[in-house]
């Protein structure tokens, strides 16, 4: 059938054959959108259905009756505690508060969720101002309680000072004058005393001005009494005072409290969420009806849709299959270029440090040949000395030595040994193997530094201080950074388990590219280390050059972006650098401001997350 379709386009004209695939591709257009549309309907009405048909959920609408029930219990219990507080009040003992009304926020919480999640009308129409009644008892209550314990605990310690006046006059009694004013002072706090207690029951007007006219005749009856009374006059006035402040306050909020009631709203609202539970329970039964009947309609046409898609899926699987080898393929080939170009920018920044390399190394060469050359030039006196000094050694082994020649061979070995000391050669010699020791050390160095820095064993994973790959960066890049000023500020700081020539490339890249953005006059290049909380390093690498300009900022991690003349930068060493960071666990940043200088900032981990790929990189 598929040839004789072929061979029927062919005989038509290609005007017409043009035409036909117009239509076609418009068709298609046209009916994608369409299908797409019924298949959304019928799925929207199926889930309209369904949802109708839910009717009641029983153990949610029991979790919310429970919720009610238990807020109805606990705002009368919190009613009982305000009486029962305001007639025990002047016990002068603090009750414990009913700690269960501490699950009210939780309770009306939950009851909010369940309501949501119930999507009940009256629930959510009644809610709001259920919890709003809740929330200003519940601070009324807390405001009460503490103004209720301040005028507790202050009556509790009104009887206290009441037996303490009484045992401070008897103890001045025999020692004291003026008997009369301690007579005054007693008499005048056990009216007080008494007066307070009236007050603590009838907090009137009339009971408080009382209470302060006997308080001030207190204050006035212990003036010039002795010094262990007065201090406890005072005492009992501030608890006065204490009191006169409290009272008022925990009375006005009693009668706050009394209007403030949720329970009656609680009860409505149990009802007509009761009522309206039966009436969904109704509807639900009615739709699972409908339910059952557009579900069978709606399997079969899925039955009919699996029997057309069925036989498109072996076409497709092939494709697939296809697309996955092609996309495979092009992954390796990426990584593969991603590897050269690493190694390639590596090459590249050793080869713009060959010279001030090489100009490193003379100078420590210079120490060597020149303290070589100077040792030359001393090897001859040295010989004359150990030749002259082993004839000396000849003749006084001879039993019978010419005096003359003795003494003539001592002076002449005297005479070099003098020079030497003149010459202070023998310490001479010592200082120039010193110099040459250092030159041949500061070579060493730098071999080493250069040969960790370019090795291929790039995903050996080792403990390393960061401390001493910045030294070893700034050895290498010494020859960038003759004419700065570089000032380090290195803490305290552990090893971490990291790549170190990984890490080494990108400090030396950040230290080049610090000394390439200083263009000119006191330039300054500032490396710093610090612990970042407790299990991360940080590395600041900041100058003072010309900056970032802001509009390319957010490039200059792209691969292959450069600011550089061509033929100056590759514009893969920042991106590289924040791979390599990337794949430690760890995140680089950089703040900039133009004419001021760029810092940027390393955070390294001091142990590699498990999701860190250290060996990705080759």
């Amino acid at each position: 059938m598929e040839n004789k379709l072929k061979n029927k386009l062919k005989n038509l004209p290609a005007a017409e054959l043009l035409a036909r695939g117009r239509e076609i591709v418009l068709s298609r257009k046209v009916r994608t959108p369409l299908i797409m549309l019924i298949a959304a309907a019928l799925v929207a009405l199926l889930g309209f259905l369904y949802l109708k048909s839910q009717g009641v959920d029983y153990r949610r609408q029991n979790e919310i009756l429970s919720y009610l029930r238990d807020l109805r219990e606990i705002d009368a219990r919190w009613d009982l505690e305000v009486l029962r507080a305001r007639i025990e009040g002047a016990s002068g003992k603090v009750r414990p508060a009913d700690d269960r009304g501490a699950r009210a926020p939780e309770l009306l919480k939950r009851l909010q969720q369940s309501a949501a999640e119930a999507g009940s009308p009256v629930l959510n129409g009644s809610l709001p101002a259920l919890v709003q009644a809740f929330s200003q008892k519940i601070e009324l209550i807390n405001r009460y309680r503490a103004a209720n314990a301040t005028v507790t605990q202050s009556l509790g310690r009104m009887v206290e000072f009441d037996n303490e006046i009484a045992g401070l006059v008897r103890g001045a009694w025999a020692g004291f004058a003026q008997r009369d004013r301690l007579v005054a002072v007693e008499s005048t706090s056990a009216l007080l005393f008494a007066q307070v207690m009236r007050y603590a029951t009838d907090p009137s007007d009339l009971q408080r001005k009382n209470v302060e006219l006997f308080a001030a005749d207190l204050r006035k009856a212990g003036t010039g009494v002795p010094p262990a009374l007065r201090e406890g006059l005072a005492r009992v006035d501030t608890t006065v005072e204490q009191i006169l402040g409290a009272k008022p306050v925990e009375n006005e909020l009693f009668q706050k409290i009394t209007i403030a009631s949720a329970g009656p709203r609680i009860d409505s609202l149990t009802d007509a969420f009761s009522t309206e539970s039966a009436d969904v329970q109704s509807d639900g039964e009615r739709y699972r009806i409908y339910l059952i009947a557009y579900a069978g309609a709606l399997l079969i046409l899925i039955g009919w849709l699996l029997s057309k898609l069925a036989l498109s899926y072996r076409v497709l699987e092939s494709r697939v299959e296809e697309r996955t080898r092609e996309l495979t393929d092009a992954l390796r080939q990426l990584k593969e270029s991603e590897s050269q170009l690493i190694q390639t920018e590596k090459m590249s920044s050793l080869g713009q440090m060959v010279a001030g390399i090489a100009h490193e190394i003379n100078t420590p060469l210079a120490y060597v040949k020149n303290s070589l050359g100077s040792v030359a030039g001393k090897l001859p006196d040295v010989k004359q000395l150990i030749v002259e000094t082993n004839k000396l050694l000849r003749l006084m082994e001879d039993p019978s030595p010419d005096p003359a020649r003795l003494q003539a061979k001592y002076a002449g070995v005297r005479s070099l040994i003098h020079h030497f000391a003149e010459q202070q050669a023998l310490a001479e010699l010592g200082q120039l193997a010193n110099d040459g020791l250092y030159g041949i050390e500061q070579i060493s160095e730098i071999v080493l530094n250069l040969k960790n820095f370019s090795r291929l064993d790039r995903s050996k994973v080792s403990s390393f201080n960061l401390n001493e790959g910045l030294e070893s960066a700034l050895i290498l890049a010494k020859h960038e950074l003759k004419h700065f000023s570089v000032k380090k500020h290195f803490g305290e700081i552990p090893a971490i388990t990291c790549s170190p020539s990984q890490l080494n490339q990108v400090f030396l890249n950040l230290i080049n590219n610090a000394a390439q953005a200083i263009e000119s006059g006191a330039g300054e290049i500032t490396l710093l280390t610090r612990m970042e909380g407790a299990d991360h390093v940080a590395v600041e690498i900041a100058d003072n050059g010309k900056g970032i300009p802001p509009e390319i900022m957010s490039k200059i991690f792209d691969p292959f972006f450069t600011t550089k003349a061509v033929g100056k930068g590759t514009g893969l060493g920042l991106s590289i650098s924040y791979k390599i960071i990337e794949q430690h666990g760890g995140s680089i940043s950089v703040d900039s401001t133009v004419g001021q200088g760029t810092r940027f900032t390393i955070v390294l981990p001091l142990t590699p997350p498990e999701t860190a790929t250290l060996d990705d990189q080759q």
